[in-house]
């Protein structure tokens, strides 16, 4: 009996810990988890597929309350004074008390749509001291008074605009499936510049699918037509662009330290470039897609992977410093991978099964999550329905 009770032990231990890192909590939703948690004091929110936006207790991982909408969340919340504002895809906003989870009010879009397979985001609200901005299906971006869910005025694009707002100063920065990148006067909505994506062969639009970065005047974003453009954030006008040759850019970049890091669709690699030109420091090869955004923490850099990692690499060098597997992963990687870490033979990503090909990946516990850091504990959802907190 106690060699069976050890056993027990040590197996309950082991589930509780991948590659050396300690499980603090895993909260359990009804779907896929793309959206990005928000921290808020000891709260931490995070929307899902089941249509509901969570609020979690940080340290215990105990629900505190949830906010049913009409559509998954696949938006990320933003935190405005005392409300926590997140999109659905039944197109509306909503804003919820964050402390009660009790609804405050709710903005109406002219209705969500999905682009293709890999639209997997909606636009995340963004906000400065009066004002919500939001990007729709409905190809409009949208400035909403925070305080009574009022329209103030609305932008039209030629395409869904599924990405995040990014706003600095005056400007409101913006793309679109259309293929444009716009920068918007924050008061009026007026157009202040556009810049057209060069575009790929087979995706001539060169739709921009996420946020933009915003740093020392220069803006930042990937694109499908393989593209990450820099631009002068004052005129729009074009300082350098690096095509990498194997698939999208759909990752918002992060800055630190004088790069610029992302990753890359079916590229299967993960960026470092120097931010002032474009040139290549580094590239860290993936498994899977990175779709989620980097973020940094004491010179690592930290990102998920459609394969259900979450992988930490030294600023510097791109040498592994860190790696976290969710079970599904490691439950499910021999369905697709090899003992080399390659796909097995019959697998394809982009083949006659499309759909059954995507529902195994998605089966790894995939990360589109951004991940974030508090107290030496990254927090990140994922596609087994999720919301991790980890030790670093």
């Amino acid at each position: 009996m106690t060699r069976f009770l050890l056993l027990l032990f040590l197996l309950l231990l082991c589930l509780n810990q991948t590659f050396g890192q300690e499980i603090v909590w895993q909260f359990k939703t009804a779907d896929r988890v793309y959206s990005s948690p928000a921290l808020d004091g000891n709260m931490v929110f995070i929307g899902s597929g089941d249509h509901h936006l969570y609020a979690i207790d940080k340290t215990t991982g105990k629900e505190v309350w949830r906010y049913k909408t009409g559509g998954a969340v696949h938006s990320s919340p933003f935190i405005w004074n005392n409300f926590v504002c997140v999109g659905s895809n039944d197109g509306y906003l909503y804003a919820i008390e964050k402390s009660s989870g009790q609804l405050i009010w709710k903005f109406a879009s002219e209705g969500e749509k999905m682009y293709d397979l890999w639209d997997y985001y909606l636009s995340s609200p963004t906000g400065n001291s009066d004002m919500l901005f939001w990007g729709s299906g409905d190809s409009n971006l949208y400035a909403i008074v925070a305080q009574t869910g009022d329209l103030a005025w609305k932008f039209t694009t030629g395409g869904i605009i599924h990405a995040s707002p990014v706003v600095k100063e005056n400007n409101l920065f913006i793309g679109s499936y259309d293929g444009q990148f716009y920068c918007l006067d924050v008061d009026k909505g007026s157009l202040n510049w556009k810049f057209k994506t060069i575009g790929a062969t087979y995706f001539p639009k060169g739709e921009i699918q996420k946020a933009a970065l915003v740093k020392d005047d220069v803006v930042y974003f990937g694109s499908r037509d393989y593209n990450i453009y820099a631009l002068n954030a004052k005129t729009g006008i074009g300082m350098w662009n690096m095509r990498q040759p194997s698939g999208w850019i759909i990752a918002t970049p992060m800055e630190y330290k004088n790069n610029i890091y992302f990753g890359t669709s079916d590229a299967h690699k993960f960026y470092a470039l120097e931010k002032v030109n474009g040139t290549s420091q580094w590239t860290f090869p993936v498994q899977m897609r990175v779709y989620g955004s980097a973020i940094a923490y004491n010179d690592v850099i930290y990102f998920g992977t459609f394969d259900g990692k979450v992988i930490g690499v030294d600023y510097a060098t791109g040498e592994k410093r860190w790696e976290y597997q969710t079970e599904s992963s490691m439950a499910n990687f021999s369905k697709i991978y090899n003992e080399n870490g390659e796909f097995k033979e019959g697998f394809e990503l982009y083949g006659k099964e499309l759909l059954a090909s995507e529902k195994a990946i998605h089966a790894l516990g995939s990360i589109l999550s951004t991940p974030i850091i508090a107290d030496e504990t990254i927090y990140f959802g994922s596609s087994d329905g999720n919301l991790y907190a980890v030790k670093l």
